[in-house]
């Protein structure tokens, strides 16, 4: 592997670390769904950082920004664009207008206030990095990175995100609280007069260029039937699956899961300058790859029972084939 992208990584994060105090898991996760090309869901209650870190990586990025607040009354039109009438003197014609969602980070603040006409217009520009308006579909340049955020607590008016849209994350990163010492920097930095300057350190080049070495990395054989028990652990009724995925799920993964798993373990792999993924990478990536692509029953919600905990029953559970040294 090119020592380059363990360089871009540091630098980075460096960049990212002169703002976002502590919540290490989180910014390595959100770095990961970048240079693996996916889309990333934060959650959080409110003032935790979520939006700060957003903008942090668009300035961190020579890419193009633009920020959603999505609220109930948000049109999709008011999303993706619209076809307008213009009169010139030649005389009037039709001419598009794009939405926010023409952009290389997307910024989709409060994401699960919107209704679900206007998070499906979500759907094709995650998917398929396109838009079509008006019979006519637009391509979105790379890379393109839609970076979700949403209130678990919060439920008067919010609408469920639909599973088809979640499917569409890559990871979902819990944001927590800070503890002690990272309060005291973060009030520290905050209320001071001089305020931290980001640089731009990569641009959409090198981005491109880095998924394509992420996507080099090797898997092993054995890992890669690791992955697929995995996945399929999550199914109730399959051979894997422990007692509590056939009590507490209704619906398992699908196989984006092992595509969202094979490419983080590769990140992580790359990122230490490994040519091939290791065990270790793979376990790394299952909460914040699958968390948010298991439909638990009625009786996990009565029960108090969390994805989380189920998929650490898989972890602990399911056979696992290490590579022989």
């Amino acid at each position: 592997m090119t020592a380059s992208f363990r360089q871009d990584w540091d630098r980075l994060r460096s960049e990212l670390g002169k703002v976002i105090v502590g919540h290490e898991e989180v910014v390595e996760g959100v770095l990961t769904s970048l240079f693996a090309g996916g889309h990333v869901l934060l959650e959080g209650v409110p003032g935790l950082g979520k939006t700060l870190l957003v903008r942090s990586l668009s300035q961190a990025l020579s890419l193009d920004f633009s920020r959603i607040q999505f609220t109930p009354d948000l049109m999709p039109a008011d999303v993706t664009g619209t076809t307008v009438v213009e009169e010139d003197a030649d005389g009037r014609r039709f001419v598009f207008r794009p939405g926010p969602v023409f952009a290389q980070i997307v910024l989709a603040d409060e994401i699960n206030r919107a209704t679900p006409k206007t998070q499906s217009a979500m759907l094709e520009a995650m998917q398929e990095r396109a838009v079509t308006v008006a019979g006519e579909t637009r391509p979105l340049g790379p890379p393109f990175l839609v970076m979700a955020t949403q209130n678990p607590i919060e439920q008067e008016g919010t609408y469920p995100l639909p599973e088809a849209q979640l499917d569409r994350f890559f990871f979902k990163l819990l944001v927590g609280y800070s503890g002690r010492e990272a309060l005291c920097e973060i009030l520290s930095r905050t209320t001071s007069v001089s305020q931290p300057t980001i640089e731009p350190v990569l641009d959409a080049a090198a981005i491109l260029a880095h998924q394509k070495t992420v996507r080099s990395v090797g898997i092993p054989a054995p890992l890669l039937a690791s992955m697929a028990n995995i996945v399929l652990a999550t199914h109730p009724g399959q051979a894997f699956a422990p007692p509590r995925i056939d009590r507490y799920v209704r619906l398992g993964a699908s196989p984006r899961a092992g595509q969202a798993l094979s490419l983080a373990a590769k990140v992580a792999a790359a990122r230490d300058g490994r040519s091939e993924i290791e065990e270790a990478d793979l376990r790394a990536a299952v909460l914040p790859a699958m968390r948010h692509r298991l439909v638990l029953n009625f009786e996990a919600q009565a029960d108090g029972v969390t994805a989380d905990e189920l998929l650490s029953d898989i972890l602990d559970t399911v056979p696992t084939a290490s590579v022989s040294a």
